[in-house]
């Protein structure tokens, strides 16, 4: 087997599982519909799920600090995830055994983000590949897993679900068993002492930075776990609704694809009120109106309301310092990406059962909140990278 370079094996790692990805985030909902879930404990269980990330992140993420143990811990976490997908299999009709599956699946999707993030980000800041370019290829496979998805469930039914996403998980296991050249090695500088969680989190300006991250991203919850739901019991067929996921990783992918030409000169501070602009007027057409033109218009606005926010996040942690790198990574991905939206997912079931569709001004609610939170200013000399990095290309 070729040894390819460390962008190839991370590019086409994140094909493998981001596909698998697209096939859960959008569709899991409802193949735990067909197994006659109630909406509330449909938002229960995928609640379960952001929860049992964010633990992971919290307890298993932090404790692999050496990029010699990132490849391994993928591997294996992959080749768990293959059999706790088949595990759904046998879990079908009992909500107790659904929740069994989701936690163990969850408990190694959640750490694979991270410290696939930390293994493109060790060899990013050796200059041997680009973040945004590595990570398109994750938003590519994306499109790609809730578009095939959609056409195989509509044509064969919620099983395909589950086949299409064992599919994903197996092409990521091959995928992962390469090596890579060269191989990653732990520095002095990458070794030095790290913070601890709990001492991150008594610091006003950390806090700030995930309670803004989290209004931001929290606000997806409903999205994540009903707006295919939502969409099918306005007359749309599952293909439909895999293009509109589609369409919303497309502008995903646009905006990372073009992020430092778009945002050259961008405070941090900008790129977040944007966001939560975009959250506001998202959730708000969405509460509003199921009529394809709006919906095509609210998708492409994924582009604004993930994907801005995540490159902003990604930024205020790239320039505070590098021994503090790793502990945000892993409390950016537990708390705003993990236990918030767990939070406001299992809020999210009761509130779709009881209001329908005006649980999404709840999501909208939250992007105001989100324009009122001010990031203290060390955001200047993330300004100036951009600026660096858009000449530099240019």
């Amino acid at each position: 087997m070729l040894t390819p370079s460390p962008y190839g094996w991370i590019s086409q790692y994140f094909v493998g599982f981001f596909f698998a990805y697209g096939v859960y985030l959008p569709f899991w909902a409802l193949w735990f519909e067909e197994q006659g879930v109630s909406a509330t404990d449909i938002g229960v269980l995928v609640g379960i799920g952001f929860a049992t990330r964010c633990v992971a992140n919290m307890v298993l993420t932090p404790r692999l600090h050496k990029v010699e143990h990132l490849m391994p811990a993928l591997r294996w976490l992959s080749f768990a995830a293959l059999l706790f997908v088949g595990f759904h299999f046998f879990a079908g009709g009992s909500f107790w055994l659904m929740a069994l599956a989701t936690v163990l699946f969850n408990l190694c999707c959640g750490p694979i983000v991270p410290l696939s993030d930390a293994m493109a980000n060790y060899y990013s800041r050796l200059k041997m590949l680009d973040y945004g370019r590595t990570r398109l290829w994750g938003s590519v496979a994306f499109i790609a897993g809730s578009t095939v998805v959609g056409f195989l469930v509509a044509k064969f039914g919620t099983d395909m679900i589950l086949y299409t996403a064992l599919a994903g998980m197996l092409v990521a296991l091959v995928l992962s068993m390469r090596h890579t050249n060269p191989m990653p090695v732990t520095t002095e500088e990458v070794d030095a002492e790290r913070p601890k969680l709990s001492e991150l989190l008594r610091e006003v300006p950390v806090i700030k930075f995930l309670a803004l991250a989290a209004l931001i991203q929290g606000s997806h919850a409903a999205y994540y776990s009903f707006s295919s739901i939502y969409w099918k019991g306005a007359g749309y067929s599952e293909d439909i609704i895999g293009y509109l996921w589609s369409l919303g990783v497309v502008a995903e992918v646009a905006v990372f694809a073009l992020s430092k030409r778009l945002f050259a000169g961008w405070s941090l501070r900008a790129l977040f009120v944007v966001a939560a602009l975009g959250v506001v007027a998202r959730w708000g057409l969405t509460a509003s109106t199921t009529a394809l033109l709006a919906l095509v218009l609210i998708q492409l606005l994924h582009g604004v309301t993930f994907a801005m926010a995540h490159i902003a996040a990604i930024q205020y942690i790239q320039h505070c310092e590098q021994r503090k790198m790793v502990a945000l990574q892993a409390l950016y991905n537990a708390i705003p990406l993990g236990a918030f939206i767990a939070l406001m997912t299992t809020l999210s079931g009761w509130g779709y059962e009881h209001w329908g569709a005006n649980i999404f001004w709840v999501m909208a609610a939250m992007g105001v909140l989100a324009l009122f939170i001010k990031l203290d200013p060390q955001q200047a000399n993330a300004t100036q990278s951009i600026k660096a990095e858009s000449k530099a290309q240019n």
